[in-house]
């Protein structure tokens, strides 16, 4: 007995012993554990995407490709293989499995010593434990301090919480987190739409994507994902007639790009980029799962780009064949050596290629692989002939503008060389990146929607949108608001300005001689006739009579400016403004003159769907009623300020029609619908503009260097930017009746001589109907002529912070813009 006692004594000791040693050491793992409660109030780092005004995606932003999904949006066949696949007692443990836990020890036991990786016998509730509250530490201390986690995590919350947890955050490769943007990844499917076999390929991914990437290690994959299958079957979760099914279909994953693409969008795109991450900040941007409805119009961002680039090539192939953009030392492998090349990805109609062979009528060429990496060299090399009539153009001018033609298809090309070559319909042609850039932005003039905007010839090429971020003289392409300056403050139309030189001192010692485009000038004016004929001298001298400070107020209240110098130089263009806030600018006059603020957003959603940023601003009471009782229908109210009268609004309009169908952009005139526009062209042809539009649309072109210079003697803004104009506003009027301007009430109408201003009959040749505001008419006889030089001369720009150098730039580049 005392033996017995003396052993339950020294037993009881040492489980006392034990249970405090257990006790101290569960004290130490739990010091500083981390809040299993945090859990609660996940919210996992979500992709933000981008839509066109159609519903089309356009872009993705994240550092996590993600869509959260919740536990009942989730099929169960995806459940269940990722249970069968992980965790097939997930709904019986309490948040570890003691059973797998033994059988990984066992397994573990067996092969060590063989090199072979440990496995660990992780529960679904212990990996959420690890990725979202631990390390990846292989230690034991951390294992022991993942089981207590898991335990409380399973006290704490429902199984489906967890499991929403898991399959919400989980890598599965290609960037792709979470099972639903994994069904979009390899698949292109939402997860409803997931079959057996492709559900268990998406649960067979978690322990290493990589290892199972379905194109590089295909083998591999597909017996794992069949693995699943049998582990699916053998849980009962599908019969063997199914699981011996979907063994035996493919894999049949299939690459899938980011977002969907919209003809060259990624000025667009980014552009919104830059803007949301300047409202809700880089984290914000890249994590919160925002839903941004963008302005996109699909069909006219395809019909700009396509416009824009045209007009790139059309004016650059004109000034001569540069030479190969690249050069190969040999032709030998030469496609394992082109793919290495990296094209114009966003320009896909243009293929590399390689010249191998040269004669006197053709070329031989190799065209770049469409594989990335060819493995058959033989096999991925594709050759076509570039024949004569395809490369015209570069045997008839030579870079430098000398005219003549080279005989022969081998003085122009060389083997080795690399080239851009287009297949047409009469085989391919000769294509170069051109040096000239330009832009396009197209807008709805009553909502300030921006509908299309290409901001260079290639984004591939370069990523700085000339659009938005390029600061360039407009030249005479600002006239139209120096005009409506003059019409707000009581001129008319057919108000007189002189049209004769002008010689100005400019206050250190030199003299302004500003002059028309053409050198001439034709004496008293009608400031129609001023604006449809983009006469410099008369601008001038209507500037000079209104007052620079009036002109410069009106450059900052249409948003083209910020801040214009009150100089006369400035009233022919001379400041710099961007294509967007110069097309922001004629929206008002397009739109009888109330405040535009562009956008390219309409809405914005957060994760959960609520709006927290919309566009439209307007007011409308009744437009959220629960139910139509036979009231009327709901009309929202625009309490938009104008800055311009309406009535001012339709002269100039009707000024500018007149640009088109009498003045410097009588080409645009063939679409065949009513259109106003102005041509701006900066001194030494180094700028190029054209913005037009109809009640419906305003679209402006801007083509010129990045670094300024001139592109050629005689090239104006009516040649250059209107053809692409031309070209765009073909496709943007598809599908849509033609729209007149309409005259605000109150409006006189008289039949005028658009050169004297004077009254005529109906019907005389050279007359028009012209616009009055009630109280004004035209003049009879005797009419007055605004010289603006009445008192005496004062320097044109006379500011004492101006150096002699920037005095001297300033004349410069107000000489001869048009």
């Amino acid at each position: 007995m005392k033996f017995i006692a003396n052993l339950l004594g020294t037993s009881l000791n040492l489980l006392t012993v034990v249970a405090l040693s257990l006790a101290a050491l569960v004290a130490a793992l739990t010091r500083n554990l981390p809040d299993h409660r945090t859990l609660a109030s996940w919210e996992p780092a979500v992709t933000t995407r981008l839509y066109a005004n159609d519903g089309m995606m356009v872009g993705e932003l994240a550092r996590e490709r993600r869509l959260f999904l919740p536990i009942a949006a989730i099929p169960a066949r995806i459940r269940q293989a990722f249970l069968s696949a992980e965790d097939k007692n997930f709904y019986t443990h309490p948040g570890i499995d003691v059973t797998s836990i033994g059988t990984a020890l066992l397994s573990n036991f067996a092969s060590y010593g063989s090199g072979r990786r440990m496995i660990g016998g992780s529960t679904i509730t212990q990996q959420i434990a690890k990725n979202f509250l631990l390390t990846s530490d292989r230690t034991v201390e951390r294992k022991l301090r993942e089981a207590i986690l898991s335990l409380r995590i399973d006290q704490t919350y429902s199984k489906d919480r967890i499991l929403e947890l898991y399959l919400n955050d989980i890598y599965l490769g290609r960037g792709a987190y979470g099972v639903a943007q994994a069904a979009l990844t390899y698949f292109d499917k939402p997860v409803s739409a997931l079959s057996v076999s492709e559900a268990a390929f998406l649960a067979a991914l978690p322990k290493a994507p990589n290892n199972y990437d379905p194109d590089r290690q295909t083998e591999r994959a597909t017996g794992r994902r069949n693995w699943v299958i049998d582990q699916m079957r053998q849980n009962g979760f599908i019969d063997a007639a199914i699981a011996a099914k979907a063994a035996a279909t493919p894999l049949g994953a299939k690459t899938r790009d980011p977002a969907p693409a919209i003809a060259a969008a990624e000025y667009f795109t980014e552009d919104i980029r830059r803007q949301l991450n300047a409202q809700f900040g880089e984290a914000a941007l890249y994590t919160a799962g925002l839903s941004v409805r963008t302005t996109l119009d699909p069909r006219l961002q395809e019909a700009a780009t396509k416009a824009l680039r045209k007009g790139l090539v059309t004016y650059d192939q004109a000034k001569g064949f540069r030479g190969p953009v690249d050069q190969l030392a040999t032709t030998t492998g030469w496609a394992a050596a082109l793919a290495k090349l990296k094209p114009l990805t966003d320009v896909p109609e243009w293929r590399l290629g390689v010249v191998l062979a040269t004669g006197k009528a053709e070329a031989e060429i190799g065209l770049r692989p469409q594989a990335k990496v060819p493995t058959d060299t033989a096999r991925a090399g594709e050759t076509i002939r570039l024949e004569r009539q395809g490369m015209a153009w570069a045997l008839c001018r030579s870079a430098t503008g000398n005219r003549g033609c080279d005989k022969n298809v081998d003085d122009v090309l060389s083997p080795g060389d690399v080239i851009y070559v287009e297949k047409q319909d009469g085989g391919y042609v000769l294509r170069q990146p051109p040096l000239v850039q330009g832009a396009l932005v197209s807008m709805d003039p009553n909502t300030g929607r921006v509908l299309a905007v290409a901001g260079g010839f290639s984004y591939a090429q370069s990523e700085f949108n000339r659009a938005t971020q390029a600061y360039r003289q407009p030249g005479s392409s600002f006239k139209p608001f120096v005009y409506a300056a003059a019409l707000d403050n009581g001129y008319a139309p057919t108000t007189l300005v002189m049209d004769a030189p002008i010689a100005l001192a400019d206050g250190a010692g030199r003299v302004w001689k500003p002059k028309n485009y053409d050198g001439r000038f034709s004496g008293p004016s009608t400031l129609r006739v001023g604006l449809e004929n983009s006469r410099n001298l008369m601008t001038v001298r209507l500037a000079r009579h209104l007052g620079m400070d009036l002109v410069a107020d009106y450059g900052k209240r249409f948003g083209i400016y910020d801040d214009l110098k009150p100089y006369l130089p400035m009233s022919l263009g001379a400041g710099e403004t961007t294509l967007l806030r110069l097309v922001s600018a004629y929206a008002v006059i397009a739109n009888g003159g109330k405040a535009v603020t562009p956008s390219m957003i309409d809405r914005i959603q957060d994760r959960y769907g609520r709006t927290i940023f919309r566009h439209d601003q307007r007011r409308c009471g009744d437009c959220n009623v629960a139910a139509w009782t036979g009231q009327d229908e709901p009309e929202p109210v625009d309490d938009r300020d104008y800055v311009l009268d309406p009535m001012t609004a339709y002269q100039v309009t009707s000024m500018l029609r007149g640009v088109v169908e009498r003045g410097t952009a009588r080409n645009v005139s063939a679409l065949g619908v009513p259109i106003a526009g102005k041509t701006g062209t900066t001194n030494d042809e180094k700028d190029v503009w054209f913005v037009g539009f109809t009640p419906n649309i305003v679209t402006g072109v801007f083509l010129g260097y990045d670094t300024p210079k001139p592109m050629g003697n005689g090239e104006t803004g009516g040649g250059l930017a209107a053809p692409v104009f031309i070209d765009f506003m073909k496709t943007a009027l598809q599908g849509r009746p033609a729209a007149n301007f309409h005259a605000p009430p109150g409006m006189l109408l008289e039949a005028i001589d658009r050169k004297s201003g004077q009254p005529v009959p109906k019907g005389t040749p050279g007359a028009i109907l012209e616009t009055f505001k009630p109280g004004t008419a035209p003049c009879l006889g005797g009419c007055a002529v605004i010289d603006g030089f009445e008192t005496a001369n004062t320097p044109p720009h006379a500011d004492p912070e101006l150096s002699a150098e920037q005095r001297e730039k300033l004349l410069a580049n107000s000489n001869g813009l048009y």
